[in-house]
């Protein structure tokens, strides 16, 4: 089956209800959005630590006591701002 992904559609008609109402079901859309963001952020972070302790680069200290400057600030804040739409998606398409 050689379906190009762009020619896919949305569904249909209303979305179907699974946990009793509407604003239940968006929650656990949110919750488990989150769920997946948090556990391969968690994994990327704990790869990145591992790494650079192995390679004497960064100790946990030198993290912990770390103040970004306005640039990172900004690119934080960005990112979270995306990040955001992803998660609240579900709330966003009804």
């Amino acid at each position: 089956m050689n379906e190009d992904i762009s020619m896919l559609k949305t569904a249909k008609g209303k979305r179907p209800i699974y946990l009793g109402s509407q604003q239940t079901d968006q929650l656990l859309t949110i919750a488990i959005a989150l769920m997946e963001e948090v556990s391969v952020l968690r994994d990327r972070l704990d790869t990145i630590e591992r790494l650079a302790e192995a390679k004497g680069l960064i100790l946990k200290d030198d993290i912990e006591s770390y103040q970004p400057d306005p640039q990172a600030d900004q690119e934080r804040e960005q990112w979270r701002a995306a990040y955001l739409e992803r998660v609240l998606r579900g709330l966003q398409q009804q």
